[in-house]
């Protein structure tokens, strides 16, 4: 007589056990899907991401996540950097709605170790949680598109100062997040047939011209620096002369296009003014007196009297506008202990990148266009706050889950020999 009690209800010869797992996978899978989906969603906070993420990794928790050793970097140094805000927090008189911040400091650190654990375990869920942020990435680009058109209803709700900022808060949040999609579709059709690059192709196009609307000089130049780096490391990393040859033609080729619908773009009144305004290097809030270098200078000098810092947000009160650059407020919002811990996260984060980031992997992908878009967000981050960025977080969890991935690559090898 045949066992039937783990095969019940499995007549393609799956046990009920595989056909368990397999369920999880797929639960799992979409969960991190929408995690990286809502991450394009923060009108306002708390956002839905956050909502969704503490209850994904509370859940993930319970169901046995594990740290791997090879991320405690990451752990320690993002646990260094928020007990920096603490102690900033301590020199202040009145905290109200600083103790927010600060809780919310926390736990985006406490996002990109997850994803970090996460994809340690399973770099197959890369795939996924690239395609969650790409579909985000296509729709909070079109909101913007429309908005800017005024091709919707409510568009106002999607705009700011006549800049497109899609369902975020800011432009200059909206633009760096569209990156590294654009980023992405860029590398497949570089390395793809062209035939199948086509649905590539149509998503840049969209991508981009979100990126434009947004009038972020911070995008703009987060997009092109990491399309030239892009560009660079697939001509190193490849020796093929003739791969080098149609890398070199098709990044012309997608250059020609994306130029060619910004410049149909530039045909309207509106476009073009704004364009030509945001187009200066230098503003006149970022060149006047107190323009936004000089107060870099002054929080600098005033930075080497306060190791304690001066408070949560404190910057702004004093000089009636944010620090706008993330080394001063890590200085200022989480003293010198979380300055330093972010200055050595960062540099620790683009050493070991670096050292893995041409070896033939499947995630190999994935690891090198969030690498380049992390620099590019290192890059910006002289003229921006970036610490409460969602994205960004998710960025340093990806490639960390990539180091860890390798090492449990290499002790493999080193088990099997």
């Amino acid at each position: 007589m045949t066992d039937t009690s783990l095969h019940y209800g499995a007549p393609n010869g799956l046990t009920l056990a595989e056909k368990n797992r397999a369920l999880i996978a797929i639960l799992s899978g979409f969960a991190l899907w929408t995690g990286a989906f809502l991450s394009g969603f923060v009108i306002a906070e708390p956002a839905p991401y956050e909502l969704f993420m503490a209850g994904l990794i509370g859940v993930w928790a319970l169901l046995g996540l594990k740290i791997p050793a090879s991320i405690s970097p990451l752990v320690v140094l993002i646990l260094l950097f928020n007990v920096g805000g603490i102690v900033s927090l301590m020199t202040m008189d009145n905290w109200s709605s600083q103790v927010i911040y600060v809780a919310v400091s926390f736990f985006l650190g406490l996002t990109s170790i997850f994803f970090a654990a996460v994809i340690a375990a399973r770099p197959s869920l890369l795939r996924v949680i690239f395609s969650g942020y790409m579909a985000a990435a296509l729709i909070t680009g079109t909101i913007g598109i429309l908005a800017y058109f005024g091709a919707m209803p409510s568009a106002d709700l999607f705009l700011r100062f006549g800049r497109a900022k899609g369902a975020f808060q800011d432009p200059n949040v909206f633009a760096p997040f569209l990156c590294l999609p654009a980023l992405f579709c860029l590398h497949q059709i570089l390395v793809r047939p062209a035939i199948k690059s086509l649905p590539y192709m149509a998503m840049l196009l969209v991508i981009a011209l979100g990126i434009f609307l947004s009038f972020s000089r911070a995008g703009w130049g987060l997009f092109v620096l990491s399309a030239l780096l892009l560009t660079a490391a697939l001509l190193i990393s490849n020796p093929s002369g003739r791969f080098r040859v149609r890398v070199t033609l098709l990044a012309i080729s997608a250059l020609i296009a994306v130029s060619v619908a910004l410049l149909i773009a530039l045909q309207f009144e509106a476009v073009r003014d704004i364009f030509f305004t945001r187009a200066q290097l230098v503003q006149d809030y970022d060149g006047a007196r107190l323009g936004r270098f000089a107060r870099h200078w002054i929080g600098y000098m005033m930075a080497t009297e306060h190791p304690f810092g001066i408070g949560i947000l404190e910057f702004g009160e004093m000089f009636g506008e944010d620090t706008h650059n993330i080394w001063l407020k890590a200085l200022f919002d989480y003293s010198w202990l979380g300055f330093f811990a972010y200055v050595t996260l960062m540099v620790w984060t683009l050493g070991a990148g670096l050292k893995i980031l041409f070896r033939n992997r499947p995630w190999q992908p994935y690891l090198l266009c969030t690498y380049i878009i992390f620099i590019g967000h290192i890059v910006i981050g002289n003229v921006i706050d970036t610490d409460h960025w969602r994205h960004f977080f998710l960025l340093l969890g990806i490639i960390w889950g990539c180091i860890a991935a390798e090492n449990y690559h290499q002790n493999k090898l080193a088990d099997s020999q």
